[in-house]
């Protein structure tokens, strides 16, 4: 049996976990079907309906002040940031960056956006760890999600 990892969780080739799932197609709508595509140690989400590709997502865990912060980045098919959902937020403080009004400053960014805290990224008072963390993160993410797309590694 293949075995792939999504933000540190093994699951057999398949169906990624519900909240994941739930994630895409909040992102994506409810038509989404997600297929996994490994990719090195990432595991990639390919998010088509039908015979349409909508586009790509990532699963992937940034350290917090002490505890990781579990973040899925989905990009549309021309690279751009389509969201950021965070599915884990285990610090005490900083829960903020889960908010919606925080997250839609990254939607249509791209690679080529530098997604500096401060300049174009809002800071969150008392959450400044969690903001440089998943700033940092998706900046990471969405470079190697458009590196791969560009190189056809994932299509």
């Amino acid at each position: 049996m293949v075995r792939l990892f999504l933000a540190g969780l093994a699951l057999a080739q398949g169906a990624p976990p519900a909240q994941v799932t739930a994630s895409v197609r909040r992102i994506f709508g409810p038509a989404a079907d997600v297929r996994l595509l490994p990719v090195g140690s990432d595991t990639v989400l390919r998010v088509a309906r039908g015979d349409s590709l909508l586009g790509f997502a990532v699963v992937r865990n940034v350290r917090g002040k002490d505890q990781p912060i579990t973040l899925l980045v989905a990009i549309d098919t021309l690279d751009r940031l389509r969201d950021v959902d965070i599915l884990a937020y285990r610090e005490p403080y900083g829960g903020e960056v889960a908010y919606e009004a925080w997250r839609r400053q990254f939607r249509g960014k791209s690679a080529a956006d530098r997604l500096q805290v401060g300049r174009d990224i809002r800071s969150i008072s008392g959450a400044t760890v969690s903001v440089h963390a998943v700033t940092a993160g998706v900046r990471r993410v969405l470079a190697d999600l458009t590196a791969w797309h560009d190189t056809g590694v994932i299509k």
